[in-house]
């Protein structure tokens, strides 16, 4: 049957329209640049401070904490074609200049980036 019809041949009607939290955002996808902020409200008036664009992050390294430039993104491995455009992500591994770190949280729904440094193995 084609879709949205009855075995009759009848439409189907929506019982309601959607509410204003049950729609869907336009989706925020961060990238390697300079820092730009946005601010949204949120629900109960809460003012929520998201990233457009950043070339920073905060790195874990021996359980300090340090910023650190961001160079490159070198793999994301949820999706191979992101790494390409330099998005930045959970789980996406970035060159900065203190060595390889992999990032931590979700820089599109937090303000900044939190990554850890990558202990690489020296192959002989």
């Amino acid at each position: 049957m084609t879709k949205g019809r009855k075995t009759s041949g009848g439409k189907y009607k929506k019982q309601r329209k959607k509410k204003f939290y049950e729609i869907r955002r336009q989706e925020r996808v961060v990238k390697l640049g300079p820092t730009k902020n946005k601010k949204l409200r949120s629900r109960g008036g809460k003012i929520k401070t998201v990233l457009i664009t950043t070339n920073q992050a905060n790195i874990i390294i021996n359980k300090k904490t340090e910023k650190s430039k961001i160079l490159n993104v070198v793999e994301t491995p949820s999706n191979k074609f992101l790494a390409r455009q330099n998005i930045l992500l959970k789980g996406a591994i970035i060159e900065t200049e203190a060595g390889k770190a992999k990032i931590t949280n979700r820089p599109s729904q937090e303000g900044s980036v939190q990554a850890i440094l990558i202990k690489e193995t020296k192959k002989e």
